[in-house]
């Protein structure tokens, strides 16, 4: 019994109380909603619910192509592209808006330039993806921190890289080819960046990666050694120089949103194999490609969910693997931010059927048609409770919760719920604590907040 109270306690440590030394309690959640965002019709008000769920940074892709002149056309502009006051009336409105309105809510924004990019800037003349131009890129970089730099202090370089939406060739006579194109994309954005005035203290990402690879995806470290000019075995090609870097961001979606999964291709990076990625990070630094401990940012997340009955879970999974995915990221110490990928779930293609008919994604805490899923109040009362022993481990937290608050825990077994404990949160409204288990239990958290109303988070099983 003394020995099941010592792993008790060690697992209220390890998994809950946000002093640990194991978490990261600065650690950031941003929120990624672009239709809305980019919309001047939804902008304020998802801006708005999204300060009402606790977030404090927001995500938004800003594609080259929608900003910039004569996208379509092969023949680059005659002006000097690297100045944003050259560029036709309205090129920079919508980002002028979303950086304004989130600003007046005190939301940081986290800025993605990615392809595609206009036709001109591509070898191909046509697709905006085939081998940019890395000299055309930083010009157009130059003039969006111009442009908004005073605003933003997060950038990151690229969506995907190594995903052929965005970056073509993949391979190249069987050998992979995007990483050392993305390499000079990556040089010319940063050394744009930071040569702005008062761009030194900037923040720039490395990667947004895709979690996996197949024969036309390459996979994230794969992709980080290729663009790092190491071997696989982390040598580094000496001919390539140190890279500046003050982060790697990716994107560690799991397949079937299973939090616990770790592909069987080391090369592969999902939320549950985040210490491949640490690893790699750190021999890249160990061969001086880097500098030492750069930290991770979970630049982009979801769970798949239903109606997509493919590659989505049920919608009270959804809920249960966000919460373990974030309680993940919390506790490892290179994870600098974590994510939520839309607020509104992708419409259905009606008529077709499979893949097809769920193309998008069902990542929302809403339906397409605006519904609350589970999962958007256990996104503001993220709750999970694992096992140890004969005990059940809760780790929660109230993300609204600027401060220390109470919140009530309830439990069902199968007698309807009762009240478990009135619990008090750390000042980040993190809170653990353990219980004796029972057979079939559930669990959920109640908050009261400020203006009376209570929110209740939906029923978390045991994992």
């Amino acid at each position: 019994m003394p020995r099941l109270r010592l792993l008790l306690s060690v697992l209220l440590v390890l998994l809950a109380l946000p002093a640990a030394a194991s978490a990261a309690p600065s650690q950031v959640m941003t929120f990624e909603a672009p239709d809305e965002l980019m919309s001047d019709a939804d902008r304020d008000r998802t801006l708005d619910e999204i300060a009402g769920l606790g977030v404090s940074r927001v995500r938004a892709l800003v594609y080259w192509r929608d900003f910039t002149a004569k996208p379509r056309s092969d023949k680059a502009p005659g002006f000097d592209l690297a100045d944003p006051d050259r560029y036709p009336p309205g090129t920079w409105d919508l980002l002028d808006r979303l950086v304004a309105a989130a600003g007046a809510r005190g939301i940081e924004v986290q800025l993605t330039l990615t392809t595609p990019g206009p036709d001109w800037a591509t070898k191909k003349r046509n697709d905006g993806i085939t081998r940019p131009s890395a000299s055309q890129y930083g010009r157009w970089v130059t003039a969006v921190a111009r442009r908004v730099g005073a605003s933003v202090d997060l950038w990151s370089i690229m969506n995907e890289p190594n995903h052929p939406d965005f970056l073509a060739p993949q391979y190249s006579d069987g050998a992979p080819a995007s990483p050392r194109i993305y390499r000079d994309l990556y040089v010319a954005a940063e050394k744009a960046i930071h040569g702005m005035p008062g761009g030194g203290r900037d923040k720039v990402l490395f990667g947004e990666t895709a979690p996996i690879g197949n024969s036309n995806v390459v996979e994230p470290l794969v992709f980080l050694r290729g663009s790092l000019c190491l071997s696989s075995t982390y040598v580094r090609n000496t001919g390539c120089r140190k890279l500046r870097m003050e982060g790697f961001a990716h994107h560690a979606y799991a397949r079937m949103g299973n939090p616990f999964f770790r592909s069987e291709d080391p090369d592969e990076v999902s939320i549950g194999s985040l210490d491949r990625l640490a690893k790699a990070l750190d021999k890249a630094a160990k061969a001086g490609a880097i500098k030492q401990d750069r930290p991770i940012y979970l630049t982009e997340f979801g769970v798949q969910s239903y109606p997509d009955k493919t590659s989505g879970v049920p919608l009270h999974k959804q809920a249960e693997y966000l919460a373990i995915s974030e309680h993940i990221a919390y506790v490892n110490p290179r994870v600098k931010a974590f994510s939520q990928y839309l607020m509104r779930d992708d419409s259905e293609r009606k008529g077709l059927g499979g893949l097809e008919r769920f193309g998008g994604f069902e990542t929302g805490l809403r339906r397409s048609d605006g519904r609350k899923k589970p999962a958007y109040d256990g996104f503001m009362l993220p709750l999970r409770v694992s096992w140890a022993g004969a005990s059940h481990v809760l780790w929660g937290r109230v993300r609204p919760a600027t401060g220390s608050v109470e919140v009530t825990i309830q439990r069902d077994s199968g007698d309807g719920w009762k009240r478990l404990s009135i619990t008090r949160t750390g000042t980040g409204g993190v809170f653990g604590l353990g219980t004796k288990a029972r057979d079939g239990a559930r669990y959920r958290v109640r908050w009261t907040r400020g203006d009376g109303a209570t929110i209740t988070g939906p029923p978390i099983r045991p994992y």
